[in-house]
């Protein structure tokens, strides 16, 4: 009950700054009488409507997973973070490749199926998201591009 208590009470400390930085917004064209402020303050709200039932009406403690399990979590988490700062340097295979090897890992800890699973995904999501979808991605770094 407390932590979601806690979770609530952050999130609606989040919703309130979120919903001032919108009225810093500049103004919009004469055409849109709302303007760009309404979005932010209506998910602000709906924010603060949800994470005041958090407060009122709790769920029971949770079981909270065992310090492994967030240790692998936590890896899982910088991984991606790490590869999202990893693409635009880096180009789309070599991080996809990286990241998708580790975090294979994670799940079946075998390192020549991960490293090969890691290598087809990259290959596969960049033809994919390349010349499927149609969108600019760089294979490799813009040094080795030319």
């Amino acid at each position: 009950m407390k932590t979601d208590r806690i979770f609530g009470v952050v999130v609606i400390l989040v919703a309130l700054a979120f919903i001032v930085s919108a009225y810093n917004l500049p103004a919009g064209n004469i055409f849109d009488k709302l303007g760009p402020k309404a979005f932010p303050i209506i998910v602000g709200i709906g924010m603060i409507l949800s994470a005041a039932m958090l407060v009122i009406k709790p769920d029971p403690e949770p079981d909270w997973p065992a310090l492994p399990t967030l240790l692998a979590l936590g890896l899982a988490t910088v991984v991606l973070v790490g590869y999202a700062y990893a693409l635009k340097p880096l180009g789309f295979l070599l991080p996809t490749a990286i990241a998708a090897a580790i975090l294979s890992y994670q799940i079946t800890p075998k390192r020549v199926p991960a490293m090969l699973t890691g290598l087809g995904l990259s290959v596969a999501l960049f033809v994919i998201f390349k010349y499927a979808l149609g969108l600019s991605l760089l294979a490799l770094p813009r040094g080795m591009m030319g």
